[in-house]
C-alpha cells in the first residue's frame, strides 16, 4: 500500500512517512502538494504543514529561480513568501512557465496598490501578522476550487482601491457609483449576501457556514452570480462587485 511523504518544509534532504490508514477505514480524499516558494530566508512557519494536516500531504520548500515549478503536476498550490510581491510574484510566474497552479502569496506589505496588483494576478494574499496557520490552510484549500482567499487586511486595502477607482474625477463620482448598483441590482438578495461575504475572502464553506447553507448551495449560487456579473470566477467577481473592474481587471 502505498504511504503518505511529508516533507519538512524547513530541511529539503528530511521527510516523515505516515503509516497507511486503516483497510477498514472509509477511502480519504487524496491530499494536497503544496511549494513553498520562499524568496528570502526560511518559511516562517515550523508548525505547518502538520504532519496530521487533513488535506496537505506534502511540501515542497523550494527557492528562486523556482526551477522545480516547471514540472507539470509537481504541485497543486504554491504560497509565495516575499518581502516585495511586485517584483517577486512576475519572477514566480515567469519561472512557472506554461504551469498553471493557484498561488498565495505571504508578504509584510500591506500597501492598497501591492494587494491591487497581487489580486489582480489571480493570487490570494495574506498580510503577515494578519492571519493564522488555519487560515493558511484554507487559503489552500480554498485555491484549488477557483477561490481567491484574502486576510482581512489585504481585503480593506482591496476595498480602498476599489473606492478609489469609484471617486475618480467629478463626474466619475455619480457615473461608478450608478453603474455599480445597476451591476448588483442584477443579483438577488441572497446572491447579493454571498458576494458581500465572497468580496472578504470567504470561500464556500465558511460563507455556508455564515449564511447557514450547504456548500453545494452556495456553490450554485457562486455559478449563477458569474453568469450574471460575466465573470470568469471569483476574482473576476469580486472586481466587479467592488467596482474595481476598469481600473484592475487583466
Amino acid at each position: 500500500m502505498r504511504t503518505s511523504r511529508l516533507v519538512d518544509p524547513n530541511s529539503p534532504t528530511s521527510s516523515t512517512t505516515f503509516p497507511p490508514a486503516s483497510a477498514s477505514a472509509s477511502p480519504a480524499p487524496p491530499r494536497l502538494s503544496v511549494a513553498l516558494a520562499c524568496a528570502e530566508g526560511e518559511w516562517p512557519h515550523g508548525d505547518w504543514p502538520d504532519p496530521e494536516d487533513p488535506h496537505v500531504g506534502r511540501a515542497l520548500r523550494v527557492a528562486p529561480p523556482y526551477s522545480e515549478l516547471r514540472e507539470e503536476g509537481a504541485v497543486d498550490v504554491v504560497v509565495l513568501c516575499c518581502e516585495e510581491p511586485a517584483t517577486e510574484l512576475p519572477v514566480l510566474l515567469g519561472a512557472m512557465g506554461a504551469v498553471s497552479v493557484p498561488v498565495i502569496v505571504v508578504s509584510p506589505r500591506r500597501d492598497t496598490e501591492t494587494v491591487v496588483e497581487v489580486f489582480r494576478g489571480g493570487a490570494g494574499y495574506l498580510v503577515e501578522g494578519d492571519y493564522c496557520t488555519c487560515m493558511l490552510a484554507s487559503a489552500v484549500v480554498a485555491a484549488t476550487v477557483g477561490h481567491t482567499y484574502l486576510s482581512p487586511i489585504a481585503c480593506s486595502a482591496l476595498r480602498v482601491g476599489a473606492q478609489r477607482v469609484s471617486v475618480e474625477g467629478t463626474r466619475g463620482v455619480s457615473v461608478a457609483g450608478a453603474a455599480i448598483e445597476r451591476l448588483r441590482s442584477l443579483l438577488s438578495p441572497r446572491e447579493r449576501q454571498i458576494m458581500e461575504l465572497l468580496s472578504t475572502g470567504l470561500g464556500a464553506q465558511e460563507i455556508g457556514l455564515r449564511l447557514r447553507l450547504s456548500e453545494k448551495t452556495v456553490r450554485n449560487n457562486l455559478s449563477n452570480i458569474y453568469a450574471k456579473l460575466d465573470a470568469r470566477g471569483s476574482t473576476d467577481a469580486v472586481l466587479r462587485w467592488l467596482g474595481a473592474t476598469p481600473a484592475v481587471r487583466i
